[in-house]
């Protein structure tokens, strides 16, 4: 992603402190260069003043997230005006692989919280995003969320 972000800086959290520290060494290069920074914290609690990103990416981490509302709103609060969040995942609820017909099965043994399409709108609209998109590939049980917050002048 640093290298796509040629005139920005990446930031990426993780609340696993072993996460960080694998992602730190991988990453190693573009942190002495001032272009990567990786951090130890929750969605819940972003360690960013407000109105600081242009885009925020969340992939394959959303259904871990203790709370999906909580963690939406804290997001839409480190955005700037008129930009983007994605979250992206290769299951969510009803997607018709066997993958995702096994853990919904037994999602509170995983401890997960998945959402159907329509579920993940309706958080997205919830928490102020406009221009709200689902995008799902049936065949392989993945979803795609995108969401803007609201410029300035539309708020």
């Amino acid at each position: 992603m640093a290298a796509l972000a040629s005139e920005g800086k990446v930031f990426g959290i993780d609340y696993s402190d072993v996460i960080v520290s694998i992602a730190r060494k991988l990453n190693v290069h573009a942190i002495e260069q001032g272009t990567v920074e990786i951090k130890e914290a929750s969605v819940s609690q972003l360690p960013f003043d407000g109105n600081t990103f242009d885009i925020v990416t969340a992939v394959e981490t959303h259904f871990w997230w203790p709370d999906l509302p909580e963690g939406l709103h804290e997001i839409f609060r480190v955005l700037k005006p008129a930009c983007t969040l994605v979250v992206i995942a290769e299951i969510y609820k009803g997607a018709q692989t066997r993958v995702a017909r096994i853990i919904e099965k037994d999602i509170p043994r995983f401890g997960m919280n998945l959402l159907s399409p329509d579920e993940h709108r309706a958080m997205f609209i919830e928490a102020a995003f406009t221009g709200v998109q689902i995008v799902t590939d049936v065949k392989r049980g993945w979803i795609c969320c995108v969401g803007k917050k609201p410029s300035i002048k539309s708020r």
